[in-house]
């Protein structure tokens, strides 16, 4: 049975402890924030496990094999880098440090102690985005063209991170994960409206070494809240739309085809194709659930997450040459 200690009881904190809680293997032994209330509703929901303002009594417990965290962006290193240095295996909330550097030094820690260190990218689990992965590598859309997406609503206003950190890293960890090219070069333009705070719009494109090209908008300011991806391919394009409570993912049999035209050798004609849709069969199991599973399942068979602390640097370096491109005004970053 693996011992967990979960860092951060706030807005992602709670959703981790009800999985743990639940989770085969696993026993949840203490929770840790700095604010008392919150405490005082782990306490009630959790009677069994120690709740504590001092983070370090988890690091200390030998009760607790494994610590994730759900803290601050700013503070994902510092806590993350003690609890390897007490021996611990790690989950980090998305994303896995600020810098590429902090990053890097995470993944030799935990090399060092023979360690887990897992990042938190969610909808890597989730089953709409696992059957979306499923239908890329096998080649039922055919060739990329294009991975389109929209992830905007009303707040949450972050404070020490900019909306390309808080959400345009769920986009980017859904690319790393389905499709096995990588950008080779970013850019970006974004803005704030509030005076003295973050960017809270952006528009990110991404470059491959080939005739693909990804585009996220990301927006705190927007009216509505919209989860929607399109992902087209030369044989079939996809609908993803995570708000959907069902048919989240839709498949279309539609696209263009290219012939010479008979008058002229070099004429090109474009012809529609238009099909049928359809919603595949999704796994509901809720992402958390199965990244919670995935994770003591690593540490009781020393296996390498999907979602590791290389696939969380990755990560990092886009959101960085991201911002280093906004800041540019959408200069050009090679990757």
């Amino acid at each position: 049975m693996i011992g967990v200690g979960v860092i951060g009881y706030g807005y992602w904190g709670p959703n981790l402890v009800r999985n743990f809680a639940e989770a085969p293997g696993a026993r949840l032994v203490g929770v840790s924030d700095v604010r008392a209330e919150r405490l005082d509703h782990a306490r009630r929901r959790y009677p069994g496990a120690m709740a504590t303002e001092n983070y370090f009594e988890l690091l200390s417990s030998p009760d607790i094999h494994a610590i994730a965290i759900a803290t601050p962006v700013s503070t994902h290193f510092s806590i993350a880098i003690e609890a390897l240095r007490a021996g611990k295996h790690v989950l980090v909330e998305k994303p896995l440090a600020a810098s590429s550097d902090e990053a890097s030094r995470l993944i030799d820690e935990a090399a060092r102690g023979n360690l887990v260190l897992m990042v938190d990218h969610t909808f890597v689990y989730t089953g709409a985005v696992r059957k979306i992965r499923e239908m890329v590598t096998s080649g039922a859309l055919g060739d990329i063209y294009y991975y389109d997406a929209v992830r905007v609503n009303l707040g949450l206003f972050q404070h020490d991170v900019n909306v390309i950190w808080d959400l345009a890293v769920h986009d980017l960890s859904i690319l790393d994960f389905v499709l096995s090219e990588k950008p080779v070069a970013v850019s970006a333009t974004g803005i704030s409206h509030i005076a003295g705070q973050p960017e809270n719009i952006a528009y990110i494109t991404l470059f491959f070494g080939d005739s693909k090209l990804a585009h996220l908008h990301v927006n705190w300011l927007a009216p509505v809240k919209v989860r929607r991806t399109l992902i087209g391919g030369s044989e079939k394009m996809i609908v993803y739309d995570d708000i959907e409570p069902s048919e989240k993912v839709k498949v279309y049999d539609k696209g263009i085809a290219l012939s010479r035209g008979h008058e002229e050798v070099y004429e090109m004609l474009v012809s529609y194709r238009s099909g049928d849709m359809w919603a595949p069969r999704l796994d509901q199991t809720e992402g958390l659930q199965t990244e919670a599973r995935h994770f003591i399942d690593c540490i009781e068979n020393n296996k390498r997450p999907e979602t590791d602390g290389a696939a969380g640097l990755r990560i990092v370096r886009l959101l960085e040459a991201a911002e280093k491109s906004m800041r540019a005004r959408g200069e050009l970053v090679e990757l």
